[in-house]
């Protein structure tokens, strides 16, 4: 259900992050303005945009007239002075400081009257990022989404030490108004909360690779067909709970200090980086990516999504 006093929201840039965002609002009813840095990113956004629904058109979640009833809420635009008046802004512009810093100004110089701003920055720090503001620091949070974040509903919201409660609220309960599962984190750390776990599991698969026990592909295989279905229906602490926690101290005394503790990237994927084999992008990693694996992955890494959507589809 949309909240009341948000009537426009923003999105500041027009990748994949921002146009599938755009597809998560005007999913749920609000209107949606994407500035766009020209002409061309304009149309990339568009494009997007579009593909985000004609994917869920396929899947048969939204019905071709849901997808244009949401289309007519969204527009484009390259000039800030036709946001002055939003109230929630949604940056996802690139991962560097300086550009962010140069959106930040352009806002505040227009935007008086916006409640919130979220970054959705995967990697910066939200302190980092309030310093580009002057008279704004107490509206910005990171609000780092997963991708594609019209489908995956887990959102980590991160405050800066001048964030108010008030601002954070704000932005939890416009995101929880799209069905997301959000989180604040009681105080910023690098990584945020999934990224952290997500790393120190990769760090352990690296290790195990290098070690010679087994190879990426059983790696893989042990995670999908093990424990990791598991997690999409109850959470790690329970499940420790679950077994015993005098169970758990046994192991950890005796697993623990056998595992990595690197605390550098591992020469694994360094070797990789060096030769130019950067996976899905360059047609080659750790596996081999013909654009049938592609494909095939794009649709697997949906699939587990699928039973999540939940989106308040405007009425016609």
């Amino acid at each position: 259900m949309q909240i009341e006093n948000i009537n426009h929201i923003t999105i500041i840039g027009t990748g994949m992050i921002g146009a599938s965002m755009a597809a998560l609002f005007t999913g749920n009813g609000y209107p949606t303005t994407m500035l766009a840095i020209n002409e061309q990113e304009k149309n990339n956004g568009k494009i997007q945009y579009d593909t985000c629904f004609q994917d869920l058109i396929e899947k048969q979640l939204v019905t071709k007239e849901q997808a244009e009833r949401c289309s007519k809420l969204l527009s484009f635009t390259l000039d800030y002075a036709d946001i002055e008046n939003t109230d929630f802004i949604f940056e996802c512009v690139v991962e560097k400081l300086e550009v962010k810093y140069s959106v930040y100004e352009k806002i505040e110089k227009h935007c008086k009257q916006f409640k919130a701003l979220a970054s959705s920055t995967s990697a910066l720090s939200a302190d980092d990022l309030a310093k580009g503001l002057n008279n704004n620091k107490d509206k910005l949070v990171v609000a780092h989404p997963y991708n594609p974040p019209h489908l995956v509903p887990f959102v980590e919201v991160v405050k800066n030490q001048h964030t108010t409660d008030e601002a954070a609220k704000m932005v939890y309960d416009i995101l929880e108004s799209t069905g997301r599962k959000v989180i604040i984190m009681q105080r910023s750390a690098p990584g945020f909360v999934a990224n952290r776990l997500q790393h120190a599991l990769l760090r352990e698969a690296l290790y195990i690779v290098e070690e010679g026990l087994a190879t990426p592909r059983d790696v893989d295989k042990a995670l999908m067909y093990s424990f990791a279905p598991r997690y999409t229906s109850v959470g790690l602490f329970e499940h420790q709970d679950a077994a015993g926690l005098d169970l758990v101290k046994n192991i950890e005394d005796y697993l623990l200090p056998t595992l990595s503790n690197a605390d550098k990237t591992p020469n694994y994927i360094n070797k990789l980086v060096s030769e130019q084999n950067l996976g899905m992008k360059t047609g080659k990693g750790i596996y081999d990516w013909p654009k049938e694996a592609q494909d095939d992955f794009r649709e697997k890494a949906a699939a587990p999504y699928l039973r999540y959507f939940n989106w308040d589809i405007p009425k016609g």
